[in-house]
C-alpha cells in the first residue's frame, strides 16, 4: 500500500468527469490527497466530488480546455480559492474519428487546443511553483497511439500523442533535478467513455479482450510511476510488446502489421 501524500497540497486533474480523468482522481483520494477537479460537464464533477469527499478536500473549477482562455482562469481560480497545486494531472482529450479533411478546421483547431496548447500552458503555469518548493508532480496522459506506427483516419491524435511523450521525456530531464518528476501515461485500449463519444464503440469492440484494461489500473498504474518518477509507462502486456515490436521491427513490417489491423480501431473514412 502506497504512503499516504502530503494533505496541504492538491492534485489537479483535467478531464476528470469520466474515464481515466475520474479514476486518477480516486486513487489519489484513495491516497490522501486533496483534489480539485476539472470538466466541461458540471453535473459529473459534482457527483465524483460529493463521492471523494469522504476521504478529501475536493474543489470543482468548470473549464472547457478548448477555449484558449481556460488555462489563464483555472490558475487564477485556484489562487483565489488559496489552492497550492503540487500534482498535475494532464489527462483531458478526445479523438476526431475520421479523414483529416472529413472535418472542418474549427474542429481540429479545438482537439489541439485541448490536446496540446493547454497541457504545455497550464504546465508552464503550475511548474514554477513546484520548482521553488522543489517538489512537484506531472502526469500527462498520452496513448500507446503516440508509439505506433500511423494510420489513416484520427490523423491528429497519434501525432498529439508522441508529441505528448517527447515533451515529457523532455521536461522530465529539465525539472527532475529540482525535485519534479514528469510521466508520460501510455495506456492503450481502456474501458472508458472515449470510444462512445468519437462514435468507434461497435468498431474496438471487434479487438482482442486481451489487450483492454479497465480504467482503475490504468489509473493506478500511473499514478504509481509519476510518484516513483518514471518518465514513461505503457500499461498492459500486451500493449507493451506492441510497442517493442514497433520500436524494433523495420518501419515497413511494423507500419504493415498495424495498418493490417488499423480499421479495428480506426475511423478512416
Amino acid at each position: 500500500m502506497p504512503a499516504p501524500l502530503r494533505t496541504d497540497r492538491h492534485a489537479l486533474v483535467t478531464g476528470a468527469s469520466s474515464g481515466i480523468g475520474a479514476e486518477i482522481a480516486r486513487e489519489y483520494a484513495r491516497r490522501g490527497k486533496p483534489l480539485v477537479l476539472v470538466a466541461r460537464r458540471a453535473d459529473r464533477l459534482e457527483a465524483l466530488a460529493a463521492e471523494l469527499r469522504a476521504r478529501v478536500r475536493v474543489e470543482v473549477i468548470v473549464a472547457d480546455l478548448a477555449d484558449p482562455a481556460a488555462p489563464a482562469m483555472l490558475q487564477a481560480e485556484c489562487g483565489a480559492r488559496g489552492l497550492h497545486i503540487d500534482t498535475l494531472v494532464n489527462n483531458a482529450g478526445y479523438g476526431v474519428p475520421g479523414r483529416y479533411l472529413g472535418k472542418d478546421w474549427a474542429t481540429h483547431r479545438d482537439s489541439l487546443q485541448v490536446l496540446l496548447v493547454a497541457v504545455c500552458e497550464l504546465t508552464h503555469r503550475f511548474l514554477p511553483a513546484m520548482e521553488a518548493e522543489g517538489h512537484g508532480r506531472i502526469l500527462n496522459v498520452a496513448s500507446l497511439a503516440g508509439l505506433v506506427p500511423p494510420t489513416a483516419g484520427h490523423t491528429l491524435y497519434g501525432p498529439t500523442k508522441a508529441f505528448l511523450i517527447r515533451f515529457s521525456e523532455t521536461l522530465a530531464r529539465e525539472v527532475g533535478p529540482k525535485g519534479v518528476h514528469v510521466t508520460a501515461l501510455c495506456p492503450g485500449m481502456t474501458y472508458t467513455e472515449f470510444h462512445d463519444v468519437n462514435g468507434m464503440r461497435a468498431t474496438v469492440s471487434k479487438l482482442p479482450k486481451g489487450i483492454w484494461l479497465d480504467a482503475a489500473t490504468v489509473a493506478r498504474l500511473g499514478v504509481d510511476a509519476v510518484e516513483s518518477g518514471r518518465t514513461r509507462i505503457v500499461t498492459g502486456r500486451a500493449n507493451r510488446l506492441i510497442a517493442a515490436l514497433s520500436k524494433y521491427l523495420p518501419d515497413r513490417l511494423a507500419g504493415a502489421l498495424i495498418a493490417s489491423r488499423a480499421r479495428d480501431f480506426r475511423d478512416e473514412s
